[in-house]
């Protein structure tokens, strides 16, 4: 995995090897970004089940401002942290090993308000959902927000979750993503 574009281009990123981490594959960051660039404006984002933190990182890259990054397992935290430290992006980044609906209570009471959020939970297992559902019940979306999610193409989604509604879905290959913003 590399950095697409922005001041950290072409930088490599690592990732633990195996199966328990499903990086974004650049292909589709590079589609994914190619809309979010856009259609919506962000600075100040949040990579839940961040992983080694692939889409933040391209994120302030491009030029945002802040990224919290939440990963619960050890390994990828691990490659997490180094990855913020080898492209020098620690004054953007705040970063936190734990659970991500724990991390989602604690951001809330902070006041802490996002324009873009990245979901990429393990797959099959409705975290997708549950995510949205957190997010909206503890008012993270700014009003002109978007989350972003990334999830099995078979997996079903509802259209609308609390007043955040799904607004574009995308596939590529097995790999489906979905921008969600607020009902206005």
């Amino acid at each position: 995995m590399r950095i697409i574009t922005g001041t950290a281009r072409g930088r490599i990123i690592k990732a633990p090897e195996g199966l328990n981490t499903r990086p974004t594959s650049d292909r589709v960051k590079e589609s994914m970004f190619n809309i979010l660039d856009y259609h919506y404006s962000y600075e100040n984002v949040l990579d839940l089940f961040a992983g080694s933190g692939n889409l933040g990182l391209e994120a302030i890259s491009r030029g945002a401002k802040k990224c919290i990054f939440i990963e619960q397992n050890k390994e990828a935290y691990n490659y997490l942290v180094d990855n913020i430290k080898n492209l020098k992006f620690e004054d953007y980044c705040e970063y936190y090993k734990q659970d991500a609906f724990s991390a989602v209570e604690i951001l809330a009471k902070r006041g802490e308000k996002f324009d873009l959020i990245f979901l990429d939970p393990p797959y099959g297992k409705g975290l997708v959902e549950k995510s949205i559902k957190s997010i909206y019940e503890k008012g993270l979306l700014d009003d002109n927000g978007v989350i972003v999610s990334e999830q099995d193409v078979n997996d079903v989604l509802p259209d609308i979750i609390g007043n955040i509604k799904k607004v574009r879905v995308e596939k590529y290959g097995r790999t489906a993503i979905a921008f969600w913003s607020k009902e206005e």
